[in-house]
């Protein structure tokens, strides 16, 4: 009964060294799972702010398209968007024209690329998109 009464007493603490591994354990994976959750609505954000800047420089191609085509001109611009979801960006326009004669008539190409912004450079709120249009007046 001796050597019983030795190898219980050595026992006691391995239940205690088995919870405490276990809480760590489960601690660890609860930490994970928190990340991961930050992480995916990070993603998600980003996302939605990469789709606005993407409309937002469409919205400055679709200005600049305007302002070529009715008589207003092609050169440098910039728009600070106030409404809806393009709230908050700025749109960095730059327009070329060149005049081509085709079969005997005058035809402009215009060349417009337009930069939206939003957030701080740098920050994590930061993204911004960039297009590039090509429009003539050929008719």
């Amino acid at each position: 009964m001796n050597a019983l009464h030795i190898t219980r007493a050595r026992q006691r603490g391995v239940s205690l060294v088995a919870a405490i591994f276990l809480l760590v354990v489960l601690a660890g994976l609860g930490v994970f799972a928190v990340r991961l959750g930050v992480l995916q609505a990070q993603t998600t954000a980003s996302g939605l702010r990469a789709a606005q800047a993407f409309h937002a420089a469409r919205a400055g191609v679709a200005w600049a398209a305007h302002q070529a085509l009715n008589g207003g001109g092609c050169g440098a611009a910039t728009l600070n968007l106030t409404e809806g979801g393009t709230s908050g960006f700025d749109v960095a326009i730059q327009c070329a024209q060149s005049s081509h004669v085709e079969a005997g008539s005058t035809v402009n190409v215009y060349v417009i690329d337009a930069l939206a912004e939003g957030g701080a450079y740098g920050g994590p709120d930061y993204v911004s998109r960039r297009l590039q249009a090509k429009i003539t007046d050929a008719s």
